[in-house]
């Protein structure tokens, strides 16, 4: 019981500090590019990942060694690309709407780890996903005259997010959770930076302190998240995320005047309400192909 609720606070402060970190990327992004931002924060959290993996278990010869380095190279450029055209979503189309979009995300990797991972979802499970696509279209509004093509730049980034979230699943079928941290910490950096370098450009003295943050901000996350994760299942873990999207309304609200109409928060509440849903049956199917033996995906 005590490990489960250290695990919930860490889950809790991870999703917390994520949207944290999000304003921070907002603020930053829209004076500077987001591929330098980006760059900047990978250093930081390149030489975090390898200051812990050198204190794991074997150091970090052993923490280097993975079943599937290839997929785990894919993860670190995938998650440094999702980060880049996240930030470009914060500054284009606000970040309570990102976020909005975002929280569809559980969604399409419950739809997709079918055919990727050959998993079982059940009639129920679809006929969640399907009420929370019609909520991701609510939020987008394809009204005549209304949709902003722009938004679609917000979707792709679910669909990136989700496939990150795939490929980590699948990384996790034979490594360990330290590798697969040290490698999208690694080879993010390693990626970033050969093409960071061409969008430099002077931080004013005062966003020097924003940038710090931002990169503190990225560590403890991350920290908390395998903290979490040490303590739960990940699909225990997943309902958290939805607090991301509230904090990240709250605060796009707040601090940068954002607005939430009507199609935005009704929206985010189906798809919020379907996630969660298919989370819990999730958590069903694996208790009852556990204690009964039953297949999974009920």
């Amino acid at each position: 019981m005590k490990s489960d609720r250290s695990g919930y606070l860490f889950a809790l402060a991870t999703y917390v500090i994520f949207a944290t970190q999000d304003a921070i990327s907002k603020h930053l992004g829209e004076i500077y590019s987001p591929i330098m931002i980006t760059m900047i924060r990978y250093w930081a959290f390149g030489a975090f990942a390898i200051v812990l993996a050198m204190r794991a278990p074997g150091g970090l010869r052993q923490t280097l060694k993975s079943a599937r380095p290839g997929l785990q190279i894919f993860r670190g450029v995938l998650l440094a690309t999702q980060i880049v055209t996240a930030i470009f979503c914060f500054w284009l189309v606000g970040l309570a709407h990102s976020q909005a979009i975002f929280s569809a995300t559980p969604l399409l990797v419950a739809a997709l780890s079918v055919p990727v991972l050959g998993e079982h979802v059940g009639w129920r499970r679809w006929l969640a996903i399907a009420v929370g696509f019609v909520g991701v279209l609510i939020i987008l509004k394809p009204d005549a005259g209304i949709f902003d093509p722009v938004l679609m730049i917000a979707v792709l980034n679910a669909f990136m997010l989700a496939a990150y979230a795939l490929a980590t699943r699948l990384a996790g079928r034979s490594d360990p959770p330290m590798t697969s941290f040290l490698y999208i910490g690694v080879v993010g950096a390693v990626a970033i930076t050969f093409v960071g370098p061409f969008t430099w450009e002077p931080l004013a003295q005062k966003d020097w302190g924003w940038m710090a943050l931002l990169c503190c901000t990225g560590m403890i996350s991350h920290y908390c998240l395998i903290k979490a994760l040490d303590h739960l299942d990940a699909v225990l873990v997943q309902p958290f995320s939805y607090l991301h999207l509230v904090f990240a309304c709250v605060i796009g609200v707040l601090l940068f005047g954002e607005t939430l109409p009507w199609n935005i928060w009704f929206g985010s509440l189906v798809v919020v309400v379907a996630g969660v849903f298919t989370v819990w049956r999730e958590i069903r199917a694996k208790q009852n192909a556990a204690g009964e033996g039953a297949p999974a995906g009920r």
